[in-house]
């Protein structure tokens, strides 16, 4: 099972990642929520990030000519889209951006991953885990965190997305994170 840490936003988290080594991290690029980062600072926190380490960004309803710019600015490593994007909307972006997109809620023939989470992201509110059947790798996120992985860890899913239980005070916390991918990993 694979890490991510969603919501990275400092040059210290930046540190405890490259120190910790999560499979996927996740830059925001929606202005509404807390974790935003715009692409000047995500680009500064790519070129200190490990190599190893993938990039999601994150999306909700956006251009996809906003997409292509962190595409063509080498920021991000894969697509989330957390919105109501549909199969076509998903056809174009891939032929314009060709790496992974992680759809969320919707299965699509166009995206590579499918992604559950809660109906409020970023809140660490936990969903009712009925998981669907799809041919596709499954991401999940919402409400995630070290004492309900056990439970998680039955459903096997290819990824597990954290943000808000790793936090303190609404930053990255190195202890929790630490924790958190050791847990994963045991």
């Amino acid at each position: 099972m694979l890490v991510k840490i969603c919501g990275i936003r400092r040059i210290e988290d930046i540190n405890y990642v490259n120190e910790l080594m999560p499979d996927y991290i996740g830059f925001v690029f929606v202005k509404e929520s807390k974790r935003y980062i715009d692409y000047s600072k995500a680009l500064l926190l790519k070129q200190s990030l490990n190599k190893n380490i993938k990039v999601v960004g994150v999306y909700l309803n956006q251009d996809i000519k906003y997409i292509k710019e962190a595409y063509d600015l080498g920021i991000i490593d894969l697509i989330q889209l957390h919105g109501n994007e549909d199969d076509n909307y998903i056809k174009e972006l891939k032929s314009i951006c060709n790496i992974p997109i992680i759809n969320v809620y919707r299965d699509s023939k166009y995206a590579t991953y499918l992604m559950y989470d809660s109906k409020t992201p970023g809140q660490g509110i936990k969903e009712d885990l009925d998981i669907k059947k799809s041919n596709k790798d499954i991401f999940i996120a919402g409400g995630i965190n070290i004492s309900n992985l056990d439970e998680i860890k039955r459903i096997n899913p290819y990824c597990v997305d954290v943000s808000s239980a790793v936090e303190v005070n609404g930053f990255k916390d190195y202890t929790k994170m630490r924790d958190f991918i050791r847990k994963v990993r045991e």
